[in-house]
Formats: C-alpha cells, structure tokens, sequence
C-alpha cells in the first residue's frame, strides 16, 4: 500500500532534527529565564531585564552545542531500543 506522505523522504529526517534540536534550545533558555528571573527578582528588577541578560552571543553557542549533542544521544538510543 502506497504512503500518502507528500514530503520527501530526504527531507523528514532534516525536520525532525530541527524540531528537536529547536525543543531543546527552548528548554535550555526557559531553564535560564526561570533562573535568572528569580535570581534577579529578589533586587525588584524586571522580566525584561532577566530577558536581556539571558540572550548574549555565549548563550546562544551553548544552546546550539547542547541542543545538536541532545539530539545525537536520543538518536543514538532510538536506534538501540
């Protein structure tokens, strides 16, 4: 029986590394927003502050490292199981 999925099969894999590895990055910034909001909280400041100060440069690298090595263990162990 034919798939009825329109996308190509080459592409699928790429979306689903995205999807993932852009899962991840938002888990890793709403984790620091919480921190930092809280942490800077106690002064009175605001969420916008906690915002500025969460989005640099060398978060964004470590997101992007910690999301694509996310990613390669939980391919690793969905090919294991």
């Amino acid at each position: 029986m034919p798939s009825s999925d329109t996308k190509s099969g080459k592409l699928a894999p790429i979306w689903r590394a995205m999807v993932e590895v852009g899962f991840i990055i938002f888990l890793f910034y709403s984790n620091l927003l919480m921190g930092e909001f809280t942490k800077t909280n106690a002064d009175r400041k605001t969420l916008i502050f906690a915002m500025k100060d969460i989005f640099t440069v060398n978060n964004l690298i470590i997101a992007l490292i910690s999301g694509w090595i996310g990613y390669g263990i939980v391919e690793f162990l969905r090919k294991r199981v």
